[in-house]
């Protein structure tokens, strides 16, 4: 008879082992099932852990790698005088039959060795996944689950690992220590593994699976970032100075694949990091397919604004591009300084870093006059509560330039308790709209990602201008490089926004034709 037991298995407890080495040595005579049934006397041949989410690491939801899971899992083993295999289990997403998906990863994984089935598999489970095992016809211990009250009787491991999470001293704590097993307390301990839970559950940006937001089409962002790419790298390539040159916020590596085919830097280890779960799953894929001309390529999925992520004074360059406004738009303007005091620490004296973004106005507080053609499209607005991306798309691509703005009105960060103010007059038989130059700018250089409106209507362009970005670089003691500049991409200007809208000054009762402003920056801070 074999032994079961699914889960995600970050740390396994104390209480896990006594009960294991109950059920193997009374062969599970009398224990009862979760449905109250008293099991026969059987011999166990083996006992097999299912890693379930084994290919997510670095989030909140699974914060340790399956390389370390399985350790633990090796470790535990050491102490039961019986075969233990380990089987790791990708994540899937919800569907209706994980247990049947579980078992049949778990056949063609060992090759059909460990073909589980209710005549010779027990499933020892507490969590409400048993109830998926047992639709199956399988037999479920309860483990921690009290069956007549329907309870936990004792923590589950997630719960300990919650525990050492909020901690002070994890390694010290005695009701961790009375909680865990030896053998995972040995690979936690070991491996930091307490200290990097503890920061990445900590972390106040990113989501529970690894994500800034749940609404990003990823294929059609990750398109978009191929397609700029050169671009991307032709503004910047003649300021990286060689050595070791990271990206942060790498997405799918196109920055870094280009750099590795750069003759002058063919002898530079490259650092990719990124802090979404799929991006950086499509780097990894990226780096094992061989797309990338030099060997010293390596990722990491971390958050660069909680914390460093290279080495202190150990950076030649650091790049980022279309990064920084995330920070701000997800988590705060502190997020952002704290951002940009974790650079200076890994930059070496003399080192530069590379930000590439986009920008405020210098002056974003005025009030302007806004035309917006109404001819162009649509006026009748789609219905809100529409959530697939292409769907929504399709339906903004049709509206009128002013009906897509008083979508957007209604859009922009409202989740974030954001109000967009505006008003409509009318001068000489034109209507405009009067809002400020910030809100307006938001707007223009917002308006034709559609594919991707409902995670573009989190993020905020033109909270910080060109000048506002020098004070918090020389604050962080930065010395800003005299090319770095703020300019106006002039396709966006060319190709979204003459003929569509216009910005206006009044000045009495006069009207003011004035040029759309910057739109995008290139700063090179040095150390």
């Amino acid at each position: 008879m074999f032994l079961l037991i699914p889960g995600r298995h970050h740390l396994l407890s104390d209480f896990q082992f006594k009960y294991l080495h109950r059920l193997l040595q009374n062969q599970l005579e009398g224990e009862q099932d979760v449905q109250g049934q008293a099991m026969p006397a059987s011999a166990i041949t083996a006992v097999i852990f299912a890693v379930t989410s084994a290919n997510h690491l670095g989030t909140k939801r699974n914060p340790v790698p399956f390389y370390l899971r399985s350790m633990i899992i090796q470790e535990f083993s050491s102490y039961l005088d019986i075969p233990v295999f380990v089987y790791g289990i990708d994540d899937v997403g919800e569907i209706n039959d994980f247990a049947g998906y579980t078992l049949k990863s778990i056949r063609h994984s060992s090759e059909g060795l460990h073909q589980l089935t209710p005549e010779n598999t027990v499933v020892i489970c507490s969590t409400p996944v048993k109830d998926m095992y047992t639709s199956l016809g399988y037999k479920v211990l309860p483990a921690e689950l009290d069956i007549t009250t329907g309870n936990l009787e004792h923590p589950l491991p997630w719960d300990i690992v919650r525990l050492i999470a909020q901690s002070p001293d994890w390694q010290k704590d005695r009701t961790v220590l009375d909680l865990i097993h030896p053998a995972s307390f040995k690979i936690w301990k070991q491996y930091k593994i307490g200290e990097k839970v503890q920061h990445i559950l900590k972390d106040p940006i990113i989501g529970a699976d690894g994500d800034l937001t749940t609404t990003r089409d990823y294929n059609a962002y990750v398109k978009q970032m191929d397609d700029i790419a050169a671009l991307k790298y032709q503004e910047t390539a003649p300021y990286i100075q060689p050595g070791n040159i990271g990206d942060i916020g790498c997405a799918a590596g196109s920055w870094i694949k280009m750099g590795c085919e750069d003759d002058r830097l063919h002898e530079c280890d490259f650092y990719g990091i990124e802090v979404s779960r799929h991006l950086f799953e499509i780097c990894y894929q990226r780096k094992h397919n061989g797309d990338f001309a030099n060997p010293s390529v390596f990722f990491s999925q971390k958050n660069a604004v909680t914390s460093l992520v290279f080495d202190a004074s150990s950076m030649n360059t650091i790049h980022t591009s279309s990064l920084t406004h995330e920070i701000a738009s997800y988590g705060s303007e502190q997020d952002l300084r704290d951002f940009i005091a974790n650079r200076y620490q890994e930059l070496a004296p003399g080192g530069v870093w590379i930000n590439r973004d986009v920008v405020g106005p210098e002056n974003k507080d005025e009030v302007v006059l806004l035309w917006l053609d109404h001819t162009d499209g649509e006026n009748k607005l789609p219905a809100q509560g529409i959530t697939d991306n292409q769907e929504l798309a399709a339906a903004l691509e049709k509206l009128s330039t002013r009906a897509k703005f008083i979508r957007f009105a209604q859009d922009f960060r409202h989740q974030e308790d954001y109000k967009l103010a505006y008003e409509w007059i009318t001068i000489g038989g034109q209507t405009y709209c009067r809002l400020r130059m910030q809100d307006a700018c938001e707007f223009l250089f917002t308006k034709d990602y559609t594919d991707n409106w409902l995670s573009e209507m989190h993020e905020t362009f033109c909270f910080w201008s060109f000048a506002d970005w020098q004070k918090e670089l020389e604050t962080a003691g930065f010395r800003v490089d005299r090319l770095s500049k703020p300019y106006r991409n002039e396709w966006i200007v060319e190709n979204r926004l003459e003929g569509k809208t216009k910005l206006f000054r009044q000045e009495e009762d006069q009207l003011q034709e004035i040029p759309f402003p910057v739109s995008h920056m290139l700063l090179l801070a040095r150390k």
